[in-house]
């Protein structure tokens, strides 16, 4: 009982993970600027993402362009973009994997097919939880770089944005519910490892003995 809940449990954190790994990937405050300028009616929010830049103005007029050259763009742009869309797809695959092998579940079979799957699912969110922090280290190298560079005017530095703090906080997730999956099945198999199941049965010594007993009374 306590390691189905406990795979229950990870189940919770997968779908938050799942949740944030997705809308990290589609919001457009990957990297955020405010400039207010010399009166605060016309202060500007600019903020980029991965697939489009937006502005927010203080009259509450909000428009976003969208990003449509993939080649025009920064390598870290088009690593993250790849990277972010790799781990939302390992994580869809690792919910449905681990909805087949969790205990709790009567889907999948036998106890050790539901295990393979479990541990399967684990390892789908492991690498989705690598490839959605991949690109949100990378960004936010590439973020405070240029906020620390003399060279670069203040108006063109920008900070981190709500989606890169949604990006690490989703790998997170994902991250710990591979680890409790693979670990939960990897004890199971283990414990089948160390303690293997005692034979009582030794047909060929019973008869060996027998057979010597009999010759001995003969003679």
């Amino acid at each position: 009982m306590a390691s189905a809940s406990l795979q229950f449990f990870a189940f919770i954190l997968a779908l938050f993970g799942v949740f944030g790994d997705i809308a990290a990937t589609l919001l457009p405050n990957w990297k955020v600027n405010a400039d207010v300028g010399s009166n605060i009616i016309t202060a500007i929010t600019q903020m980029q993402g991965l697939w489009m830049d937006c502005t927010w103005y203080s009259t509450g007029m909000f428009s976003c362009t969208l990003k449509y050259s993939i080649l025009s763009l920064p390598v870290y742009i088009q690593a993250a973009r790849t990277t972010m869309v790799l781990s939302c797809i390992l994580s869809a695959f690792g919910i449905c994997i681990t909805t087949v092998g969790m205990k709790c579940t009567k889907l999948g079979g036998d106890t050790d097919s539901k295990n393979h799957a479990c541990f399967a699912g684990g390892v789908c969110f492991i690498l989705a939880a690598i490839f959605g922090l991949v690109p949100t280290c990378w960004y936010t190298r590439e973020i405070i770089s240029n906020f620390l560079d003399q060279t670069i005017p203040e108006s063109s530095k920008h900070e981190p944005g709500g989606a890169v703090y949604t990006g690490f906080i989703s790998a997170g997730f994902l991250l710990i519910a591979g680890v409790i999956f693979c670990s939960s099945c990897f004890k199971r198999q283990q414990g089948a490892w160390i303690y293997p199941p005692n034979k009582h049965h030794f047909p060929s010594t019973e008869q060996e003995s027998n057979a010597g007993y009999n010759l001995k009374d003969y003679v």
